[in-house]
């Protein structure tokens, strides 16, 4: 007899890799899938989670009214690094464990990060569209390795950036309230002094309600002028009116978004040929997604386990 059954909201899970399905099913679990091929909302998430004892999520908002409808779950294991969509008071209240895998996205969204650099700077989007309408149009682009870059939130993933643009030459600062000791290749600065300086500003640090839009539109026109916003860490961090203000004036150079506020995205940044829009794929790579289903796995089990 099955141990009982979990309830799986990622829209891939196992899909690349039948693994984690497989270790959980050997642990003695059933599971059920999201049946729907997009992010679950709210009764649907209870619907799917109706009977289950444990729970692997994605980014779905998982608040304390959907924890209170589903307060029979022993475990959420979010497969992902972020949890400021589970709130996480009302969980421990209810006595239901939260797990993450902050290891796993590192690699993946440090490259990312750099791939949109790279694209902002180089107007690699527009050649290619150019091309596409016929157009043999070549467009003056930036080198890398001539500008200075601020990396916002000096974690995981904020020093991974660090290491992969050291091998450009750039000239490397960071802002972090709490790591501030780093010996590495970039110095840290204030936020302010570091918006004012460098050419490059890309974002990684976790969301609260503290730091919603933590970038608004006074920091952004404290930016450089003609300087480029990157943003691969939560949607809610920026101001995504005031970034369309600063983009379409031409205070800001170009941006680079992989996540938003509202999520699918449908805003005015799409109107912009100065900026670079993704769907949130900073983990989706294949060998971190099967890294991060794996170790969401054994976070569920393990929790379980000690319940």
């Amino acid at each position: 007899m099955a141990k009982g059954n979990i309830s799986i909201t990622t829209t891939s899970f196992g899909k690349e890799k039948a693994e984690p399905l497989d270790a959980l099913q050997a642990a003695g679990y059933e599971y059920t899938l999201n049946p729907y091929g997009r992010k679950v909302e709210k009764e649907e998430l209870l619907k799917l989670a109706a009977g289950a004892v444990g729970l692997i999520a994605g980014t779905e908002k998982i608040d304390a009214e959907v924890l209170n409808g589903i307060s029979h779950i022993k475990v959420i294991s979010r497969c992902g690094v972020g949890m400021d969509n589970v709130d996480l008071k009302t969980a421990e209240s209810l006595g239901i464990k939260v797990f993450n895998t902050p290891d796993a996205p590192t690699a993946p969204v440090a490259e990312l990060t750099i791939g949109l650099i790279l694209a902002v700077l180089r107007r690699i989007p527009q050649s290619d569209q150019a091309i596409r309408a016929g157009r043999w149009s070549k467009q003056m682009g930036s080198l890398l390795s001539a500008k200075k870059v601020g990396i916002v939130g000096f974690g995981r993933i904020g020093q991974a950036v660090a290491h992969l643009l050291g091998e450009f030459g750039s000239s490397l600062y960071y802002y972090d309230p709490v790591n501030t000791d780093y010996s590495g290749n970039a110095m840290p600065l204030g936020i302010q002094e570091l918006l004012e300086m460098v050419d490059i500003v890309t974002l990684h640090v976790p969301y609260c309600q503290d730091n919603r839009h933590f970038i608004d539109q006074k920091r952004l026109q404290l930016m450089k002028p003609g300087s480029v916003l990157v943003n691969c860490s939560r949607g809610g961090i920026v101001d995504e009116e005031a970034l369309y203000e600063e983009l379409k004036n031409g205070h800001l150079a170009g941006a680079a978004v992989d996540v938003f506020e509202q999520e699918p995205y449908n805003g005015p940044l799409k109107e912009l040929d100065n900026v670079v829009l993704t769907p949130h794929i900073g983990s989706y790579a294949k060998e971190a997604r099967i890294r991060m289903e794996i170790e969401s796995v054994q976070n569920l089990i393990k929790g379980l386990e000690e319940t």
